[in-house]
């Protein structure tokens, strides 16, 4: 139980109604969850609007409520605060409920369109094998002390940070890596939070459903590093030609890693292989079981970022070199009949190109690789051909399928996605709507030595259709048919 006016203090607001010393129970922004003694949020969203429930949540029991309309409200014993943005003022109340957990641990946020998985995950790893306790925000899962706790969204909403950082700090974390999406910072998911760095892994097209423009979107990345404080670290990918653009605006202190432009960290591929690679790093030699130049970008960006912490670079060098492949990240099957499988997250134009140029790189030419791709539903339409195009110019038959349809007709977006198809490669495509079925022809095409690239999934356990969640892992799948 804590009084209004403390989880309020020192934030910008008017009082409408009732009493600052309102006792306050618990915070929701969805009035479903409102028990008696709530502060109810009333946030506008994109589909719904909390202002229209804010009734419903004083019958509930609510007993303060922070809003941007007061119209309308049957206040009757409520207490009413009006705030310029109740977005803003959830990550506030939520950072001041749980009693500012981010202030007892480093915080190292990572964003970018790619990589953010990896580098967070692998930075997550290096830092326990160091003998670190720490915490984990990814895609993937949430991770305390390497207690799992399942993930929904890439960054959560702000009362389940605060509330999970408050868990990692009862638990002893002194790290804390969090993958930080535009969506997040662009919905002050993640402000008052004490990040102690930053890191910018890229920028290619994405979420332009939501963004609209691509420039809205490179602000969005770049509105993180701007609100880093003077005494954080903001570092970032040289090579990137938004690198230097992401931070020209933050207070932190910049640190830039590359393997082309001159940087502060810099590392040279030496050797290239299907399931690893040599690279020369701080005048060391280090095989890695990851492999391409967009996982030796991300090794950069742990590399530059755990050295800023913790300064015995050969003892780093070793840990990394340990590090294998996130699941669901170029995660690498080889059938009983040697066929190579690989699984990835790539969903966008940018990462599709990554994953297929990397194995063009390391294929010996006398192999068939078969690319099995799809897009999700309900996203950013734009980028569908682009993709198509892209598994075209390296494969030798393309299957396009489902990925998550969501609400959307899954056979129309596979006719977006083949409108990419260059004439030259027509007759050499499929469409097969079901993915099982998708999976199952390309394991019946392929023989040994031959390369399947499965892009778009990765690690997700699920299908999404009409908005039903059905269990689908592509790997599981594969596995099966491997068999």
């Amino acid at each position: 139980m804590k009084i209004l006016s403390d989880i309020l203090k020192k934030y910008k607001y008017d009082l409408v109604n009732g009493s600052e010393q309102t006792s306050i129970s618990g915070i929701a922004f969805d009035s479903r969850k409102v028990e008696e003694g709530t502060l109810f949020v009333a946030i506008k969203g994109a589909e719904n609007d909390g202002h229209k429930f804010i009734n419903n949540a004083i019958k509930a029991g609510a007993t303060a409520i922070i809003c941007e309309d007061t119209s309308g409200i049957e206040a009757k014993n409520a207490t009413v605060i009006s705030v310029q943005n109740s977005r803003d003022a959830l990550a506030w109340v939520a950072a001041a409920w749980y009693n500012y957990p981010s202030d007892t641990m480093k915080v190292i946020g990572i964003t970018g369109t790619n990589g953010k998985t990896t580098t967070a995950t692998m930075l997550y790893n290096v830092f326990r094998e160091l003998g670190y306790p720490c915490g984990l925000f990814s895609t993937v899962k949430i991770l305390i002390n390497g207690q799992q706790m399942n993930a929904t969204h890439t960054t959560p909403d702000p009362l389940a940070i605060q509330g999970t950082m408050a868990e990692m700090r009862d638990a002893g974390c002194e790290y804390c890596f969090m993958e930080v999406s535009s969506h997040a910072v662009d919905q002050d998911r993640v402000k008052y939070i004490d990040f102690a760095a930053g890191v910018f892994t890229n920028i290619t097209q994405d979420h332009l459903d939501y963004h609209k423009t691509f420039k809205n979107y490179i602000e969005a990345k770049q509105k993180f590093f701007t609100h880093l404080s003077k005494d954080a670290i903001a570092i970032y990918n040289a090579d990137d030609k938004n690198g230097s653009i992401m931070v020209q605006n933050t207070k932190a202190q910049c640190i830039s890693y590359s393997l082309k432009k001159p940087s502060d960290h810099k590392a040279k591929i030496l050797k290239k292989e299907m399931d690893g690679m040599m690279l020369h790093l701080e005048q060391t030699q280090m095989w890695t079981m990851l492999t391409g130049f967009f996982n030796a970008y991300n090794l950069m960006a742990v590399y530059s970022t755990a050295i800023q912490f913790y300064n015995d670079s050969q003892e780093l060098l070793r840990v990394i070199s340990k590090q294998k492949p996130v699941r669901g990240r170029f995660e690498h099957i080889i059938s009983a009949n040697g066929t190579h499988g690989i699984i990835d997250y790539a969903h966008t134009p940018d990462a599709v190109e990554n994953v297929l140029s990397t194995v063009d790189e390391v294929r010996t030419g006398n192999e068939q690789l078969i690319v099995i791709i799809g897009a999700g539903g309900n996203r950013d339409k734009t980028k569908r051909p682009i993709m198509a195009q892209k598994a075209c110019r390296y494969a030798d038959t393309v299957i396009f399928t489902s990925d998550n349809p969501r609400n959307e007709d899954p056979e129309a977006i596979i006719q977006d996605m083949k409108t990419g198809i260059p004439i030259e490669f027509t007759g050499r495509e499929f469409t097969i709507e079901s993915r099982e079925e998708a999976i199952k022809v390309a394991v019946g095409l392929a023989g040994a030595g031959d390369i399947i690239v499965i892009a778009g999934k990765g690690h997700e356990t699920y299908q999404e259709v009409k908005g039903v969640r059905h269990h689908f892992d592509d790997r599981e799948i594969l596995m099966k048919h491997f068999k």
